[in-house]
């Protein structure tokens, strides 16, 4: 196996570019009163035919940017999901030309109709670079459940 090889300053930018849109990414997904305003702004970070995939132990549910967006404005703006917010956890972020991806842990809290919950999963976010930027191509997430857990090494620091 080859040693890593040091990155250019553009190499680095791309990176930080990237980092910045998963930051934002998760920072949507709070509730309270601008998570209206914070979500409208993901549709900039999309390319237009983008495609998120739930799976979750279930059969995938696709979304288009437009049908994964509404249902969680209705859930972070209606009132019984309070105190909510996502994170991204230890992830890794890796660039070959106009293409990248982001592969990273996540958890989630809140409370929903009173109860109180916690949550971590695995998120893997596509990027491509446009003109205007890098955007998400694609996003899929599945979150831990009884027989599926997240590896320790994904949720602490290296």
């Amino acid at each position: 196996m080859s040693s890593p090889q040091p990155t250019t300053a553009a190499q680095d930018a791309d990176r930080s570019a990237i980092e910045d849109i998963v930051r934002t990414f998760f920072a949507a997904f709070t509730s309270g009163p601008d998570s209206t305003t914070r979500l409208d702004a993901l549709r900039e970070l999309f390319l237009p035919g983008a495609v998120i995939v739930k799976t979750c132990g279930g059969e995938p549910t696709v979304y288009g940017v437009d049908g994964f967006i509404a249902p969680r404005q209705a859930l972070l703006a209606g009132g019984t999901l309070t105190d909510f917010r996502e994170w991204a956890l230890p992830g890794r972020t890796e660039v070959f030309g106009d293409i990248a991806h982001h592969f990273c842990a996540y958890a989630k809290s809140g409370t929903q109709h009173g109860v109180a919950f916690t949550g971590r999963g695995m998120k893997t976010i596509q990027f491509v670079r446009t003109g205007a930027g890098w955007r998400i191509s694609a996003a899929a997430w599945d979150d831990e459940r009884d027989g599926l857990t997240i590896a320790d090494s994904w949720t602490s620091p290296s």
